[in-house]
Order: C-alpha cells, then sequence, then structure tokens
C-alpha cells in the first residue's frame, strides 16, 4: 500500500454541482491510482454561508456518485474531526506558534482602511494590496486585531502535476490574513493546517485555485511543515465560458439524481471531459487503471444543453 493520501474539501454552502463532482472524481483517481487513502474533509469555516444540511446532502452526492473514502466527518479517523468549524483550536495554535516566531503581526486595519490607504495598489483577488500599516504595531491599539503573515520580497515556485512550472511574485500578495479580526481562521491558514496535520501528499483540486497555492506554500513555509504535491484541474465552464458556481446557479447533481440520471453514466461522462475513458457510462473504480494526473486535459470544458440531455 503506498503512502499517498489525497483528499476533497469542499464547503458546504450549496448542493454539489457538476464541477465540484468531476474534481471529487478525479482526486479519488488520483489517490486510488496510487492505492493510497482517500480523506473528505468539510470546509465549513464561514459560520453565516456554511449549512449542515449542505454538508449531509454532499456526502450523499458523493456516495451516490461512487465515490468512497477512508476518513471523513461521517466515519471519523486518525485525524478528526474532519470539519473544520471543529479545529477552531488547531489553527489558534498555529497562529500563536507564528505570532511567537514574528512570522506574522496584529494588524488593526479593516478592509475599509486599507483600500483607503494612500498608493494603495490593487491586487487581482484581494482587493487593495496591504500597505504594511501595522508591522511595527496595531495602528489603532485596544480594539480588535486581524492577524498577517508577514510577506517578504521574494518568489515561490513549485510544479504543478497539471498546470506545470509555476513561478510568483509572493510580494505582489502583500501580508495576507491568518486569522480574521472575529478570530476565525482565514482559509489559507485552515487549508495548509489541515492538509499538513492530516498527511495529505496530494491536492487535486480547480485551477480558479492555483494562484492561492503561493500564499499557502508561504503557511507551509512559515511553520516549517511539508506540502503536498498540488494538480490544478480545469474546470467545466457553461456555454457562456463562465466556471460553474453554486451561486452561479449551475446544474446540481440532485437535480440530475431527480431526473433520473444514473450515476455510472454521470461518471462516464465527466471522466470523459477530462480526457479519462470513453466517455461510455462506468464505475469510478473501472477507470482506475492507468490513470494518471498529468494526462488531465488542459484546457476547460464546455457543459452545453445538449450534452446534459442525452446523459
Amino acid at each position: 500500500m503506498s503512502a499517498a493520501r489525497g483528499r476533497f474539501a469542499p464547503s458546504p454552502t450549496g448542493d454539489l454541482h457538476l464541477g465540484n463532482a468531476r474534481t471529487a472524481l478525479l482526486a479519488w483517481l488520483d489517490a486510488r491510482s496510487q492505492g493510497g487513502v482517500f480523506v473528505l474533509r468539510m470546509e465549513d469555516l464561514d459560520p453565516q454561508r456554511s449549512r449542515p444540511a449542505a454538508a449531509v446532502q454532499i456526502l450523499d452526492d458523493l456516495k451516490w456518485l461512487g465515490l468512497d473514502w477512508e476518513e471523513g466527518p461521517d466515519l471519523g479517523g486518525a485525524f478528526a474531526p474532519y470539519e473544520q468549524s471543529r479545529r477552531a483550536e488547531i489553527y489558534r495554535v498555529a497562529v500563536e506558534r507564528l505570532l511567537d516566531d514574528g512570522r506574522a503581526f496584529r494588524c488593526s486595519c479593516s478592509r475599509a482602511d486599507v483600500a483607503r490607504a494612500a498608493g494603495a495598489p490593487h491586487a487581482s483577488e484581494e482587493g487593495a494590496r496591504y500597505p504594511g500599516t501595522c508591522r511595527a504595531g496595531p495602528a489603532q491599539p485596544g480594539g480588535p486585531t486581524a492577524v498577517r503573515l508577514r510577506v517578504d520580497a521574494g518568489s515561490v515556485s513549485f510544479v504543478d502535476r497539471v498546470a506545470g512550472a509555476q513561478s510568483f511574485d509572493v510580494a505582489a500578495a502583500g501580508d495576507f490574513v491568518m486569522q480574521r479580526a472575529d478570530g476565525v481562521a482565514a482559509y489559507q491558514l485552515a487549508v495548509a493546517v489541515d492538509d499538513a496535520a492530516m498527511g495529505i501528499t496530494r491536492v487535486v483540486r480547480g485551477d480558479d485555485l492555483l494562484s492561492s497555492t503561493p500564499r499557502q506554500l508561504l503557511v507551509y513555509r512559515a511553520l516549517g511543515l511539508p506540502p503536498p504535491e498540488f494538480a490544478h484541474v480545469p474546470l467545466l465552464v457553461g456555454a457562456d465560458g463562465q466556471r460553474l458556481a453554486k451561486r452561479g446557479g449551475a446544474l446540481a447533481l440532485g437535480a440530475l439524481r431527480a431526473r433520473g440520471v444514473r450515476p455510472e453514466r454521470l461518471v462516464g461522462w465527466l471522466a470523459a471531459t477530462a480526457g479519462v475513458g470513453d466517455g461510455q457510462a462506468a464505475q469510478p473504480g473501472e477507470l482506475v487503471a492507468g490513470f494518471r494526473i498529468d494526462r488531465v486535459v488542459r484546457e476547460p470544458a464546455v457543459v452545453t444543453e445538449s450534452a446534459l440531455a442525452e446523459l
């Protein structure tokens, strides 16, 4: 048995849609093709948007699709709990370590403060780049503070198993948030801490997260943790070229199930959109032999109404 450990980590903020299902399938195939363990983790950090009912439905949809896992919210495991909402103390300890080591600092700036800062350039993903206002101490002491990772000039390079060699100027990210002012861990911290704590060696996820990987690698580096290998797979997109998303009304697995689509038919079709298999109905296990994540197609797959009608 290989030491490979893969995972799928959905956010229970809505129904599982086709894009989520495809990523889960590819992550499962990657782990199984290595004789490895597959882990399911719920990324329910956001208490306002996460819904327990959605988490239950996600588990049911994945099982209907034919996927299984050795560790997860419903099974437990050596690295439980497998819900981020129950791992707050683990994140707190990591944040305190970063503060004690001088790798992070407390910041009293709100997003509005950062946006108003004179000369603050705009980053592509997170609005205005943080200008370093509180690096020497909170500008407004005594109030609530977030915790930011101290990011110095340099670059982060890695080889993605689908997208190839990558290199990013980390200074462009600025000092980013590790813990919000309300005490909730930020995604960039939680995902790195959890993957390291759970021994995850292979991360397969959508390529919309490729640009966040350098920040996570900085967290691994700051905490002295071993990073996994990454594979960012192209997304499913609609006819308009936009990625499928929960808030965009993308077709949910529940809707397909309700109209009688067979899981084997959906598995075969989802795999074929990534260049795996021949598009015929298949159980996930039938696609494991010969699977290689580096052979996944590198272009987004378009979901058309005619293709869905044929399922």
